[in-house]
This record gives structure tokens, sequence and C-alpha cells, in this order.
């Protein structure tokens, strides 16, 4: 159970000022100030070498071309230069943004291992050993990181920040106190691209998934169905569900139709009551789980056995739905548009006929018989 709540709260990371004064020198080739806010995340360029970033954390880090002068009042480690050349990370979400912006060979180390990537680009990276699996996101090599000599550490996991500091290795916070929004979801790529100096790939990117998401509306306007969605799981001693302030429920919104955890407010993957969850269960239509396949949520027959409470929700009974994502869904960032799409079919089938689901899959009532089962 403990392995499947991890593997559960890596899956919501699928689901996340301070500055310094410039000198003369910064400031002479200033010719337009430029602030970005995304999110809790924010992009203001100071001059031509100097381009300052707040973190999920609300840590101002300066951005430097290579070979341009530090600038004053950032700590070494507070200084990173660009373009970077080499990144570790945790979250398979800043995978994916790399590998958006063009910047997948930037990677040399991640929390999640070879045989678990389902990206064959990254997996492949691994296997040339480019890049390196640096321990258990709770846990990690610190030595195995030291040797990788990364330029930048992407993580939600601030803890981490003392030690990379005392050995150099600047860290920039990916997550952020409250769950991302849709925009800010669609935008983070351009909290990135400064790092790489990739902005007009992210700007290509922002205007494809941005695209997409006026699609869905247009083709959702004026279809409000009866669908009541709800989003999350129970497990031993926790209930964890998607916060209405996430993407997740503002797309559901979108689309018309009743995100059941609209009122509820803070981070991915944020604890609920028992009660609550399954008094919103009572009048859901449509479920999506945390669940994979293979993480057990094969069947609902399959979830009712592991937890006998789900059981009294209406989507694991035939008058509703459950879907569970696939297993590659939270490695695969740089297909919002995709992602968004499947979750507008799976509200609005009637309006999507043709649509084939890339990222879901919906759980049939009992196991599927094997072979052998079907021949007895």
């Amino acid at each position: 159970m403990n392995r499947i709540v991890f593997l559960i709260l890596l899956l919501c990371s699928f689901f996340l000022f301070s500055c310094s004064s410039d000198s003369p020198q910064q400031k002479r080739k200033v010719s337009k100030k430029s602030f970005l806010l995304i999110g809790e995340f924010s992009v203001e360029k100071k001059s031509d070498i100097l381009t300052v970033v707040r973190d999920g954390a609300g840590r101002s880090l300066a951005l430097v071309p290579r070979g341009a002068p530090d600038p004053q009042g950032f700590l070494p480690e507070m200084i990173i230069h660009t373009p970077v050349k080499r990144v570790i990370t945790y979250s398979s979400f800043d995978v994916a943004t790399l590998k958006v912006l063009g910047e997948l060979d930037t990677l040399v180390g991640s929390t999640t291992a070879a045989e678990k990537w389902y990206v064959d680009d990254v997996r492949q990276r691994f296997i040339d050993n480019k890049a390196v699996w640096i321990g258990n996101s709770r846990a990690v090599d610190y030595e195995r990181i030291k040797r990788q000599q990364p330029e930048m550490v992407l993580t939600w996991d601030p803890s981490i920040i003392p030690i990379l500091s005392e050995l150099g290795i600047p860290v920039v916070i990916t997550s952020t106190p409250v769950a991302m929004c849709l925009n800010a979801r669609m935008s983070y790529v351009r909290f990135l691209a400064p790092f790489f100096g990739k902005e007009k790939e992210a700007e290509a990117y922002f205007t494809r998934v941005s695209d997409s998401v006026k699609d869905i509306r247009k083709r959702t306007s004026n279809n409000a169905g009866s669908a009541k969605v709800m989003w999350g799981d129970m497990y031993e001693k926790r209930v964890l569900v998607e916060p209405g302030n996430a993407w997740i429920g503002e797309l559901v919104g979108l689309v018309e139709s009743d995100y059941l955890f609209e009122d509820v407010y803070g981070t991915s993957c944020i604890e609920i009551s028992m009660e609550r969850f399954l008094y919103s269960g009572r009048e859901a239509t449509i479920y999506f789980t945390y669940r994979t396949p293979a993480t057990g949520a094969t069947s609902k027959e399959a979830l009712r056995r592991d937890h006998p409470l789900l059981a009294a929700i209406k989507p694991l009974s035939p008058a509703g739905k459950v879907y569970a994502p696939l297993p590659h869904y939270s490695q695969s960032g740089d297909k919002l548009d995709e992602i968004f799409t499947d979750i507008a079919a799976i509200i609005h089938p009637q309006l999507y006929p043709l649509h084939q689901l890339k990222y879901f899959q919906e759980l049939p009532e009992n196991e599927p018989q094997t072979m052998g089962a079907a021949e007895k």
C-alpha cells in the first residue's frame, strides 16, 4: 500500500519577489522590461544580461548568459548560467517540458529509473549512460548527483536545497503550495524556456495547447450535460483528490460539467475526509482514479475489492463510469492538448464519436478473464 501511495504522489506531480538591484552595466542595455506571471512562478527580464525568475517556493534566481558578469545581490547557488546544458529532474512533467523545448539532451539524471520510463527518447538516454537514476526521490544519492555535474536541479523537494547549496548546485523548486490552474499548467513551459533560451518554442507550444482549449470550449459550449465528475482516490489511511482550483477542476467546468470538489482548495492530491469523498460519490457519474492498471485499477470489481467502501460511490455501480490513467499518462506533459481532448471526450462522448482515448482507460465492471479461467 505504501508503494502505491508513493506512486500516486509521483503521479500527482503530473497534476502541481524579492529582486536584487541592477548594476549600471546591467541597466545600460535595457530597452524594455518584461514581466510574466505564471501562477506562483514569474519571469522578469531586467536587462539583456539578467533575467530574474521566481520559483515555486518564492525564491528569486538570476539567469545570466554564459560569459556575462554575475549580478550583485545573489548568492552563487542562486545564479544560473544560460543556456543550461546539464539538468537533473524529479518530476516527469519537467522532463516532458524539456522535450517540448527540444532540450531533452540536457537531461543527465532523474528520480525515475530507466525501466519505469515509457518515453523512448528518455529511456534511451539511460541505456546510453547519458542520464542516471539518482535514487528514490525521498532519499536521493547526493554523491551520484555531484558526479553528474548538473547546472541545476528541478525538484519539488525544498529539503535538498541546503546540501546542494553546499555543493554549489542551483536548485529550482517546480511545485507550488497550491495546485496549478489551467492557464498555469499550459504556461509552465514559459517559465522553463528562459533557462535554455527557447522562448519561441515555448510560445509555439502554448499556442498549440491554447488552440486545443478553444476548440474544446467551442465544441462543448451549449452542450451542458448531466456529467458530475470526481477525481481522486481512497487508500488505507488517506483520501486524496484534485481540488477545484486545479487545472482538472477548471477543465471540467470549461466543458460545462460539474466538478464535485470545486469547493476544495489547495495543493494537488489534497487530503479530504472519507465522509466527504463518499458524499460526493453518491451523485458522481464519472470517476477518475489516480491508480493505473499497473497499480490495481483493472476493473470496478478490483477497486471494490481493494477498498470495500469505494463500492458506495455511484460510478462503481453499473450506472456510472470509472477511468484510470494509462501508465504513460504521467510522462506525457508534452501532450497537454491531447490529454485535455481525451478528458473532454470522456465527459461528452456524443461530441467526439470517433475519438480514441490515448491516456485513459474505461474500467470494465468485472476483471477480464484470463485464457485459463475462460477455458475452465
